[in-house]
């Protein structure tokens, strides 16, 4: 979704008055607090994309040698659950 208005569009925009209209002061002052939140979300989301830009940067960077953290399979953890078993019960409850 692109951002359809900028806080000039906002700023600059025209209304027709009529007879029995909206009071243009009140219009202009809600206007003018929608401006503050657009430039509120604008520094927002350019803090954001400079953050990612500096995370991506990171992970680039990052050493590509590091070991890939190893997974255990369920035979390895049935393995150490019996070898645990032994210890803690003892040898005599698996003669």
């Amino acid at each position: 979704m692109a951002i359809q208005f900028t806080t000039s569009d906002i700023l600059e925009k025209q209304f027709k008055t009529t007879m029995r209209g909206y009071s243009q002061e009140e219009v202009d002052a809600f206007l003018d607090e929608i401006i503050k939140d657009y430039e509120q979300f604008d520094k927002r989301i350019q803090e954001l994309e400079r953050e990612n830009r500096d995370l991506r940067t990171q992970v680039e960077e990052a050493p590509r040698s590091a070991p890939a953290p190893q997974t255990s399979t369920n035979f390895d953890i049935l393995k150490r659950l019996s070898n645990l078993e032994k210890h803690v019960f003892g040898a005599k409850l698996y003669e």
